[in-house]
């Protein structure tokens, strides 16, 4: 009589979680150590981004938010590249197996994976003593030499941005107990929605196409709306004059600066908002904002690019420069 082989642990937690999510045939139903990627003739677009516990997201946060978040901030990426989402690589460092925590974040990332046709392709599960942390590395395709980097801004371009701006730093400010979770305790309603825009990014890959159609330069908006255009405006060796009342913001957010409960550079520079910030020449950017009217995603003009490569300057309602003091959200 022939023994089975024995299965380890962490053998077991992939064929039970992960398995069912290697759709692709180049994963090899996850029994390799190794994957394979046709490019089919595109240009291969490569991003990783990890969320690590207490830094990225709440010890309490739920699971499937934590899934949802660490592949859509990838996927994030790939939209303001012009990508098609290929696939992802996952790397999972675990304190615990615990059914009640895999069981919805592999289920939350699979129907993430199937939603956004970015099937997982492999990866690696570790254990840690300290806090929890997600590693993706996404995939995607774009055809050859059409990626939209952050080099392509010139002066004359309009920037534009999708979405809304702030909500994300409220919506953390709301679970950690701050003004805003003061400021609106009678409006659960606006409660939930920042929290859930803090908790569970909206990526605009349904906007990629028209990013690399229209757009000179682009970037998701992930450390802040300040710091990120600043970072785009260094790499085209430009600069920028955004005016602050053209910056789209949610009707919570509006009410909070109303209220003077929050300020404005709360909003311009908190991270996790996960927009697409792209500079544009003027004559296409009615088409990339009609492109987003027709699949429900704003794109709002909020300035201009300018020579030189002085910080981008943001102007109030006056025409005067707003003397920011942070610009984005910074690990270090």
């Amino acid at each position: 009589m022939t023994n089975a082989p024995e299965t380890s642990a962490e053998d077991s937690l992939i064929a039970r979680y992960f398995k069912p999510l290697a759709t692709d045939p180049g994963a090899f139903g996850l029994v390799d150590d190794a994957a394979v990627l046709s490019s089919s003739g595109d240009d291969i677009v490569v991003t990783t981004d990890a969320v690590v516990e207490g830094v990225h997201y709440l010890a309490g946060d739920p699971p499937d938010t934590i899934a949802r978040k660490a592949l859509r901030v990838n996927l994030s990426d790939l939209a303001a590249k012009g990508a098609v989402p290929a696939g992802f690589v996952l790397t999972l460092a675990l304190r615990s197996k615990e059914d009640a925590w895999l069981r919805p974040f592999a289920d939350a990332l699979g129907e993430d994976a199937k939603t956004f046709a970015c099937p997982l392709l492999g990866g690696d599960t570790v254990s840690t003593p300290g806090p929890q942390m997600i590693s993706i590395t996404a995939f995607g395709r774009v055809p050859q030499g059409q990626m939209v980097g952050r080099t392509g801004a010139r002066p004359g371009d309009l920037v534009l941005v999708t979405g809304t701006i702030g909500d994300a730093a409220l919506g953390l400010d709301v679970l950690t107990g701050g003004v805003v979770a003061a400021a609106l305790a009678s409006d659960p309603a606006a409660r939930e929605a920042l929290v859930s825009r803090y908790r569970i990014p909206q990526p605009r890959n349904v906007l990629a196409r028209a990013v690399r159609d229209h757009a000179s330069a682009a970037m998701d908006v992930s450390d802040g709306l300040a710091g990120d255009l600043t970072k785009l405006c260094a790499a085209s060796g430009v600069s920028a004059s955004v005016d602050v009342a053209n910056v789209p913001l949610s009707a919570a957010a509006a009410g909070l600066i109303a209220r003077n409960a929050v300020c404005v550079e709360t909003l311009l520079a908190g991270g996790d908002d996960y927009e697409v910030l792209c500079t544009v020449p003027p004559a296409q950017s009615d088409a990339l904002i009609a492109a987003g009217r027709a699949v429900g995603v704003a794109v709002t003009a909020i300035g201009t690019i300018v020579a030189g490569g002085a910080r981008p300057r943001f102007l109030d309602g006056q025409g005067q420069e707003l003397a920011l003091k942070r610009l984005s959200y910074s690990h270090f």
